[in-house]
């Protein structure tokens, strides 16, 4: 995969598309990130609303991801990667600052609010109180960050899982998250802000974000194939292609190029924050991908946007990759077979996603797909996992 980013596409605060790498930060205002903070401190994005796997977490046999996922945002590493993604946090700022109508003189739930940002946004633009809910032990370091940054009597950081916690208000008036992971779904933030709407949002109350939606589209990707999965059939001269097999079960999250892109996007999934059931994030979904040149595909792409329709004026970003690069990147799908495919020939499928059983933060992937065109006659089913 050729990994670029395209820095003269137009950046998206008001609903584009985003380009997903690690981050090219040398890119980004210093200002700009920390910019109305005054602190560097943030929400624990995309999932951190639950709790610490101990302040020492021990490796057992029965360890799976999700005795991890608590401690790994512990680390700061993390946060400061996030923080320094100028789309997604310019973004809630831009909210919060730009839509004071929203919070001012609100009582707030932040859920997974890490270091703390969101917070911080909402405690600036009036509101009259901020509940920030955070699991891991950066819970700590947010006490100290409001603390230092003279808002202790307007937001009270608690540290628990959302669905333990007790609030010392009856209702929240606004519930604010930055819950997305890899694919939208993975990690599973989503639940646990569904579970604080249900249980402590008013009728009529606000959810930020309450869109979000999951693309596909297909890319040509030979060179990075063949480096990622042909490498297994030999190995100085041994087969390792068993490798090979788990490999393709594997997405890769990474930056695509947009000059990849061989077929238009198809929209997967729409889901109302405000509305949805936790069900509702496990689905089927058909498409229709259409070839926009001749050329060949190796994989299916994923991407999500998020919106903000509650604004005074539409905001948003998304994470594909005709946008600015984010942290969450694009999620890329090996396919089995290399297509070959003309401008106007299509590939029709569906993709079924849903939260793995045994482990409710990984997802499972199933993909259908079928192309019939002159050169390429395929119908296959895989499988991925998103561990």
């Amino acid at each position: 995969m050729t990994k670029k980013n395209n820095q003269n596409e137009e950046e998206f605060i008001s609903f584009g598309h985003n380009q997903n790498t690690k981050i090219r930060f040398e890119d980004a205002d210093e200002d700009d990130v920390a910019e109305g903070s005054g602190v560097a401190g943030e929400p624990a994005a995309q999932d951190e609303s639950m709790c610490d796997a101990g302040e020492t977490a021990e490796v057992t046999d029965d360890t799976t991801s999700a005795d991890y996922y608590f401690d790994s945002y512990s680390h700061f590493g993390i946060h400061e990667e996030m923080l320094k993604d100028v789309v997604r946090t310019k973004t809630y700022q831009n909210v919060i600052y730009q839509n004071k109508f929203l919070i001012k003189d609100k009582i707030v739930l932040d859920v997974g609010a890490g270091t703390g940002i969101l917070s911080l946004f909402c405690a600036k633009a009036g509101a009259a109180h901020v509940y920030a809910v955070e699991c891991s032990n950066m819970a700590d370091m947010a006490k100290e960050i409001v603390k230092a940054n003279g808002f202790s009597d307007v937001i009270t950081v608690l540290k628990g899982k959302i669905e333990e916690i007790e609030l010392p208000t009856p209702k929240v008036d606004v519930i604010i998250s930055e819950w997305m992971g890899y694919f939208l779904l993975f990690e599973n933030m989503l639940d646990s802000v569904l579970y604080a709407r249900d249980k402590w949002l008013v009728d009529g109350g606000v959810v930020l974000p309450d869109r979000a939606s999951l693309h596909l589209t297909a890319i040509e990707d030979s060179e990075y194939k063949e480096d990622k999965i042909e490498f297994w059939n030999s190995v100085y001269g041994f087969d390792m292609s068993c490798i090979k097999k788990k490999a393709m079960m594997e997405p890769l999250v990474d930056t695509v190029d947009q000059n990849q892109i061989v077929t238009d996007s198809r929209l997967l999934k729409t889901m109302d924050i405000s509305k949805m059931t936790s069900g509702d994030a496990s689905f089927t979904a058909p498409f229709k991908l259409v070839a926009q040149r001749n050329d060949y595909i190796h994989a299916l792409v994923a991407y999500f946007d998020v919106s903000f329709t509650m604004c005074h004026k539409l905001l948003g970003f998304s994470t594909g990759p005709k946008s600015r690069a984010t942290h969450w990147k694009q999620t890329v799908m090996y396919l089995e077979d290399v297509l070959t495919i003309c401008e106007g020939e299509t590939i029709t499928g569906s993709m079924s996603v849903s939260y793995n059983k045994k482990n409710p933060r990984d997802i499972d992937i199933k993909l259908n797909y079928s192309l019939d065109g002159r050169h390429s006659k395929v119908t296959r089913t895989q499988h991925y996992k998103m561990r």
